[in-house]
């Protein structure tokens, strides 16, 4: 017979507040999180600068550790938590280095509304060839740069049958303005790539993690080229339904800890509206028992972080008319004649 969530529940409680009680059982916890915390050192390569930064950057392992583990023994969740590169970053740490979106607060934009027909019932534009690997901005705030580049790769290989990695620093050191890794807009980087007629591949402008001088030789030298973009009609899941059916789209998102640290599963939130962040739309489908849809979305966070670099958002949810964390509000997909 299975245990009731309330039985589990207290028994995680006094199982915790036994452990905490008594000095023994909390030494031989601290040391069991402190081997995990070894392993995971190991696993990502990292290192500090002495034995202070060590302790400090352990105990916020063990918090963000603890979280997880509660999260993920709860029950009636869509979504499980994990272990990442960010598990010894704070919330506030992780938001300002790995995020980066900033909103216009009266972008201009044409809004095109979308009059589709046989719009299938499930995409995956990587099963279509229009998808490069999973990209990492590092503590780079370019999310913007990264969604971008994501949805001209998959117009230009709809349009060309020919899938190009495209490069993410030529917009982090050459669209104006104080963009870079301290963040920016969807609709510079578009506004750039037109104007430049062009942008070069990720392989002849590569990727540096930080901004630089705007290479004016490569700039004159572009790859591939698009020729507009236009903006999703806002808090309409149906036009960006029809939107991605088309192409991959870049949106933006409310993100907050538990989406740092999604591992696998439909995420369906909490979401915070402070913290915004720049992903790809690539895709869409339902759960494995017909319930459930979801977006799928491709971050620039490595493949380390989620499915392999992805994302399972939810999608058409009741009363919900942004989406789950604001999908539907800013939308924009580039459009070439």
């Amino acid at each position: 017979m299975a245990i009731p969530y309330e039985v589990k529940l207290l028994i995680a409680i006094y199982v915790i507040l036994w452990t905490r009680a008594d000095p023994v059982m909390c030494q031989t916890y601290e040391s069991s999180v402190a081997a995990k915390h070894e392993q995971w050192m190991s696993q990502y390569g990292r290192s500090y600068a002495d034995e202070a930064e060590k302790e400090k950057r352990f105990k916020i392992f063990m918090e963000n550790f603890e979280y997880i583990e509660k999260f993920n023994n709860a029950e009636n969740k869509s979504y499980k938590l994990g272990l990442n590169q960010f598990s010894d970053l704070t919330e506030q740490e992780f938001m300002a280095s790995y995020t980066g979106l900033k909103i216009p607060t009266t972008p201009s934009t044409v809004i095109t509304t979308l009059n589709l027909s046989n719009v299938p019932t499930s995409l995956d534009w990587r099963e279509q060839g229009a998808v490069t690997a999973v990209k990492d901005q590092s503590p780079c705030g370019a999310c913007w740069a990264f969604s971008v580049v994501a949805a001209v790769e998959g117009i230009v290989q709809i349009k060309t049958k020919n899938l190009m990695s495209l490069s993410e620093q030529q917009l982090v050191d050459c669209v104006s303005g104080k963009e870079g890794c301290w963040g920016g807009f969807m609709n510079d980087a578009f506004n750039y790539i037109i104007r430049n007629k062009g942008i070069c591949t990720e392989t002849d402008y590569p990727f540096q993690h930080v901004k630089g001088t705007c290479n004016k030789d490569k700039e004159a030298a572009p790859a591939a080229q698009i020729t507009g973009f236009q903006k999703v009609p806002p808090n309409n899941e149906q036009q960006l339904l029809q939107a991605v059916a088309m192409q991959p789209v870049t949106v933006a998102i409310f993100i907050d800890k538990n989406f740092s640290a999604y591992k696998s599963g439909i995420y369906d939130g909490p979401c915070q509206p402070t913290s915004k962040h720049a992903v790809a739309i690539v895709g869409y489908g339902t759960s494995e028992d017909g319930i459930t849809k979801y977006w799928l979305i491709k971050n620039s966070w490595g493949g380390d972080w989620g499915e392999g670099g992805y994302m399972k958002l939810r999608r058409e949810v009741p009363d919900q008319p942004q989406g789950v964390c604001g999908v539907n509000k800013e939308a924009y997909y580039p459009t070439i004649n």
